[in-house]
């Protein structure tokens, strides 16, 4: 059955409806630079280098279309270890986090509400959610830096839209695709294991 927009998902595996919009991503590639900088010329290390990117970029582009086509609104960074829009520099494209558990909505946060974090700007609705997150980040912040946990799952870091989101076992997710989160929803616990388990490979290909 097809899942529509973003919903509250417990350990029992229910999903909540609600409308929403999808994302583009781009993949970044991470290659070896110290293996090559000390076995090849200057010539050959140009040449070398370009091939991870477009290994990756293949690669990503594959996993995409097994994810789904989302509508290209957004843009975001999959050079860091948050999603991050590429021109504000805000996390998740500047939505409150705090607001997915407190309203059980994607919110749009406020430029007058604003909090650094892991190097990144995350806004918020109001002071009461910026106080909250200021508290303990980890509690509402998504994780795997917003990237979807399907992507990670199969080792590629696809940034997630903060417009299509579940909350599962206490945690934020954020997707890709409605595909990506309807395979998500599926079976929660055997996608955030697989998730974990590839995802100190996938944070390699990101920036520090």
């Amino acid at each position: 059955m097809e899942i529509e927009g973003s919903a509250r998902l417990n350990p029992k595996h229910t999903l909540a409806k609600l409308s929403l919009r999808y994302l583009t991503f781009a993949a970044k590639p991470q290659p070896n630079r110290r293996m090559i900088g000390k076995t090849m010329t200057a010539p050959r290390r140009q040449r070398k280098l370009c091939l991870p990117l477009s290994y990756r970029v293949i690669r990503a582009a594959v996993l995409a279309a097994t994810l789904g086509s989302p509508i290209p609104v957004m843009r975001a960074a999959t050079t860091e270890q948050i999603v991050t829009e590429r021109h504000s520099g805000l996390a998740i494209n500047g939505f409150d986090p705090v607001a997915y558990f407190i309203d059980g909505a994607a919110t749009p946060g406020k430029d007058a509400y604003e909090y650094v974090f892991a190097g990144v700007v995350w806004r918020f609705a109001n002071e009461g959610n910026r106080g909250a997150f200021a508290l303990d980040p980890y509690v509402y912040m998504p994780r795997f830096g917003g990237y979807d946990p399907v992507g990670v799952a199969r080792g590629v870091a696809v940034p997630g839209d903060p417009r299509l989101w579940l909350v599962a076992q206490e945690r934020l997710y954020l997707f890709f695709s409605r595909e990506a989160r309807s395979a998500f929803a599926g079976d929660p616990e055997y996608q955030i294991t697989n998730a974990d388990r590839m995802w100190p490979a996938v944070q390699l290909t990101l920036s520090p």
